[in-house]
């Protein structure tokens, strides 16, 4: 029997209203660290980190598929609604005795020198939308989605940043639609030692939404 999906029904709070609900990449992604569960919790995670946690549905259901497996999971978002709501959903899981620390910062901004070579499994479900790069952070609901030219512009932001972040036996799971060229995103992240693989793959609408999944040496 599969995971419970975590409780995110107070975002229909009007507070709550330029949080990003979970959607078909959400699911996706969930499925993805699911079908990974007893490999992740063999890693014993000692740090976790969602950029950009929207409603928290990602970070609490990384909770209740490492359990006691995990020591801290920390989450981030530029948007003050999406860190409430993360804080909220997360008390509302079944994870929520896993520690969780909420931290409103773009990416992993202030927290570098905490996190370098540390965290043994990073998430990304970034704005990979392709739109002018000016809807990019053009309000709060647009940061959760408008990516620029080739929905690319945000992640290739963070990309230089991930290789320093991972521990040495740390995985990278990424959110990705086929207009956003990720075999490309694979060889940029292959030329600083991480090797990627498509992990999951789903028809959404129009969108080609997909998992990859990066880590040092071998990708399986």
């Amino acid at each position: 029997m599969g995971l419970p999906t975590p409780d995110t029904a107070h975002l229909r709070r009007p507070e709550y209203a330029t949080v990003y609900e979970p959607a078909e990449d959400t699911y996706l992604l969930l499925d993805a660290l699911e079908s990974d569960r007893e490999s992740l919790q063999a890693l014993r995670p000692a740090v976790c980190v969602e950029i950009g946690s929207g409603s928290g549905c990602v970070s609490a259901f990384l909770g209740q598929v490492l359990g006691p497996h995990c020591a801290l999971i920390i989450s981030t978002d530029i948007n003050p609604a999406a860190n409430a709501a993360t804080k909220e959903t997360a008390a509302r899981s079944a994870a929520h005795a896993v520690p969780f620390e909420q931290c409103r910062t773009r990416f992993v901004q202030g927290l570098d020198a905490r996190l370098a070579g540390s965290v043994d499994v990073l998430v990304f479900n970034p704005p990979y939308v392709v739109t002018p790069t000016a809807e990019i952070d053009s309000t709060p609901e647009a940061s959760a989605w408008a990516g620029g030219e080739h929905g690319r512009e945000v992640l290739d932001q963070l990309l230089p940043q991930i290789p320093a972040l991972l521990s040495p036996a740390g995985r990278f799971y990424l959110v990705v639609i086929e207009e956003n060229k990720p075999e490309e995103i694979a060889q940029i992240l292959a030329a600083h030692g991480l090797q990627g693989a498509r992990v999951l793959s789903r028809r959404a609408g129009r969108e080609h939404l997909s998992i990859y999944r990066f880590s040092r040496g071998c990708a399986e």
